[in-house]
């Protein structure tokens, strides 16, 4: 388990740049909304701790995390930012519709990084069991929503 002994919180401030002068957009799925919510919640702690402007945050949701793709491509489209971050918790169930919105929403999110010059960051968690998702969305293991917004302000620096 790549989490088990890491904490997706921790980061060194010293470290990152300055987020004051950026726009993230944050798409978040209305899926699994309890962990959805806590992972929101670490991206925008983070953002603000790294200087962005809450104003300069702009949040929209989508039904599940299928819908993140189309959503984050139309935030690049129409909102002037330098960073999204894709929000969603996908939850192994008893078929294979797991598979198929996994498979679809990370494929998705990667042909984003490929069409556009602003970076697309995957935060969807894909768990085995709602404990999973739990631990690391502000619970044991942090919150995955701090790293990812961590790696979108290093990623709208990449190549300044």
């Amino acid at each position: 388990m790549a989490t088990i002994n890491k904490n997706l919180s921790v980061y060194d401030k010293a470290t990152i740049p300055n987020a004051k002068d950026l726009r993230f957009g944050i798409v978040v799925s209305e899926w699994n909304t309890d962990i959805t919510e806590g992972l929101y919640s670490g991206a925008e702690e983070a953002l603000l701790d790294c200087g962005a402007e809450k104003s300069n945050i702009i949040r929209w949701n989508v039904p599940g995390s299928f819908e993140l793709t189309y959503a984050s491509k139309k935030l690049i489209q129409t909102q002037k930012v330098d960073a999204v971050i894709a929000i969603g918790s996908v939850i192994q169930g008893e078929t294979k519709h797991f598979d198929f919105v996994c498979e679809a929403t990370a494929q998705g999110i990667k042909d984003l990084n490929v069409l556009f010059d602003v970076p697309v960051i995957f935060c969807v968690l894909t768990d085995n069991n709602m404990q999973q998702a739990i631990d690391r969305s502000g619970g044991k293991h942090g919150n995955k929503g701090t790293e990812a917004a961590i790696a979108a302000i290093k990623m709208a620096f990449l190549g300044q």
